[in-house]
């Protein structure tokens, strides 16, 4: 048989390349002569870059960026053969980098990530995808803007401190320093939410309390993207801070739409599914084996592993989903394309236990069922 293996990554516990490389150690164990391909997923979240890189044809290039809350990091984004650049905020914006007591959604930026743009356009790229997925921001995206060249000023001429909350003071708003390149390349933007990027549904209220936002500070970063979308929209021409998605990464999302024409919003998942050739790869096997952290009601939305097993459905080929906890109902996993799904967990154990043991327990749980399609076999007329 030849074996599809494509899971995201298990959140705390295992990279999406770890989680791939563990059910195809234990699935080797009882089925040492089935093909297996390996290839792991991102849905446009923190490791997308490291699962698109894997590829073997892009390459990693590193470089010294402000990190959410001002300090130096080495971040890395990477450039393949064809021109394209992936840029993911998460490797210098991403909420990762901030331990959970210093969070502080009215100061972090986005200014590295757009150090990380820049560096990409400095290199000739001839098209961008940035993943928005995991940030630590809720600034609208001016941080890129002032790391690209613009100039945000107060009513006294001088730049805007880096943030969310500065923008209340923000007077004028020149794009004219701009790389023009921004203006002509394609970019793709992985973005997976429909959020616009204020009011009740917006970037401040939905995720802001995630990045350390009390409801007071909600009510502050929401009056203070207004005011940001109506100076970036007398600057540019065009209001889009209701178009859904605009309130993506804390407005990232919208900050690129509204300076960059050719840039669009796409299903994270699908972009990267179709830069690893997935459809292709669908073609040629006889299962796929999927999983991620957990496989509840939310993930029928469509995470990754839903939107895997709906995929395989299309081509005729059944789905297996390796989960860490399991409260789906079978029924409606199955309506899904999941043919059938196991919990990782064999005996009572805690949380920090099953994510230490992630690796361990992954490939046991793989070989368990690898030895359950053997015995399929044997018991087949």
């Amino acid at each position: 048989m030849r074996i599809l293996i494509a899971c995201d990554a298990f959140k705390d516990s295992l990279s999406a390349e770890a989680a791939n490389q563990a059910i195809a150690l234990g699935w080797q164990r009882a089925r040492p002569h089935d093909e297996l391909v390996l290839l792991p997923m991102a849905d446009g979240g923190e490791g997308s870059l490291a699962v698109l890189l894997s590829d073997g044809q892009g390459q990693a290039q590193h470089c010294t960026v402000e990190g959410p809350l001002g300090q130096p990091r080495q971040a890395q984004w990477g450039l393949w053969p064809d021109g394209l650049a992936v840029i993911e905020l998460a490797e210098a914006s991403g909420i990762q980098h901030i331990a959970s007591n210093e969070r502080n959604a009215l100061t972090s930026s986005s200014f590295g990530t757009g150090q990380l743009i820049n560096a990409a356009l400095q290199a000739s790229a001839r098209a961008l995808l940035i993943t928005l997925g995991g940030s630590a921001c809720n600034d609208g995206g001016a941080g890129i803007l002032q790391a690209l060249g613009a100039r945000l000023l107060n009513k006294h001429g001088q730049p805007l401190k880096r943030g969310g909350a500065a923008l209340t003071q923000l007077a004028t708003l020149d794009l004219t320093p701009l790389p023009a390149a921004l203006k002509t390349i394609p970019i793709a933007i992985a973005c997976d939410v429909d959020n616009p990027l204020c009011g009740p549904h917006g970037a401040s209220a939905v995720f802001g309390p995630q990045k350390g936002a009390s409801p007071a500070e909600v009510a502050e970063l929401d009056s203070a993207l207004n005011h940001f979308a109506d100076v970036l929209a007398q600057a540019c021409g065009r209001d889009l801070r209701t178009q859904p998605g605009a309130g993506a990464a804390g407005g990232a999302a919208f900050a690129l739409l509204s300076i960059a024409p050719q840039a669009t919003l796409q299903a994270g998942l699908s972009l990267i599914a179709e830069r690893r050739q997935l459809p292709e790869q669908l073609q040629h096997c006889d299962l796929l084996i999927t999983g991620e952290g957990r496989l509840d009601g939310q993930s029928l939305g469509g995470k990754t592993p839903v939107a895997l097993a709906r995929l395989a459905q299309q081509h005729g080929i059944p789905c297996i989903a390796l989960c860490g906890s399991l409260s789906a109902e079978p029924a409606q996993l199955a309506a899904q394309g999941i043919t059938a799904a196991f919990s990782l967990c064999h005996a009572p154990m805690d949380l920090a236990t099953a994510i230490a043991n992630g690796a361990a327990l992954l490939s046991q749980q793989a070989e368990n069922v690898a030895r359950l399609l053997t015995l399929r076999e044997t018991l087949s007329p």
